[in-house]
C-alpha cells in the first residue's frame, strides 16, 4: 500500500471517529458550554473545520474557489480560531456548521486521493499564515490527524458532561 494511500485512509478514519462523536448529539444541545471546560460542540465543529480546510486542502493544493462562495471560511477561521467558544454562541446554525463540516471533509478527501507518494515530500503551498508544525506536505497531513483525535477527546468529554458517556458501539 502506498504510503498516501495509508493518510488517506487514516484521515477517513479521523473523519470518521468525528462524524460517529457529533451525529450523537442533538443540535439543540451543541452549544450548551460546561464551565469547567469552556467550549462546546459547535466550536469544537467549527474549529475542526477550519483545521480540516488549512491542514488538509490549504497548504496542500492552495486555495479551492470551489469552497469560498459556498462556505464562509473568513467568518469561520473569526469564530473557531482565535475567538473564545463563548464569542461564537448562537452566530452559526449547528445544523448548517455540521453540513459545511461534511463538505469540508469529502474535498479534502478527494484531495488526498489525487495526491502521489512523490508529492508528500513537496514544500506546502504558500499561505499568508505559515503553518505551525509542518515544514511539507506529509507532515500537514499527519498533523491533520493528530490535531483531529486530539479534539476529538475534547468532543468526548464535552459529551459526556452534558449527557453521558459515548459507548463507541461497544455495549450491547
Amino acid at each position: 500500500m502506498r504510503q498516501i494511500e495509508i493518510l488517506t485512509k487514516q484521515t477517513a478514519n479521523t473523519y470518521e471517529w468525528v462524524n460517529k462523536l457529533i451525529h450523537s448529539i442533538p443540535y439543540k444541545q451543541w452549544e450548551n458550554t460546561p464551565a469547567i471546560i469552556e467550549s462546546n460542540i459547535s466550536w469544537q465543529v467549527g474549529h475542526l473545520l477550519i483545521s480540516f480546510y488549512y491542514h488538509s486542502i490549504m497548504v496542500i493544493v492552495g486555495n479551492q474557489k470551489d469552497v469560498q462562495p459556498s462556505i464562509p471560511l473568513k467568518e469561520y477561521s473569526s469564530l473557531y480560531t482565535d475567538a473564545s467558544p463563548a464569542s461564537s454562541l448562537a452566530k452559526v446554525n449547528p445544523e448548517v456548521l455540521h453540513k459545511h463540516v461534511l463538505f469540508i471533509q469529502q474535498k479534502s478527501l478527494q484531495i488526498l486521493e489525487s495526491l502521489s507518494d512523490m508529492d508528500l515530500q513537496k514544500n506546502l503551498e504558500p499561505t499568508p499564515y505559515p503553518h505551525p508544525i509542518a515544514k511539507n506536505k506529509l507532515e500537514a497531513i499527519e498533523w491533520n490527524i493528530h490535531h483531529t483525535m486530539y479534539h476529538c477527546g475534547q468532543i468526548g468529554i464535552i459529551r459526556r458532561v452534558i449527557d453521558k458517556r459515548f459507548d463507541f458501539g461497544l455495549r450491547g
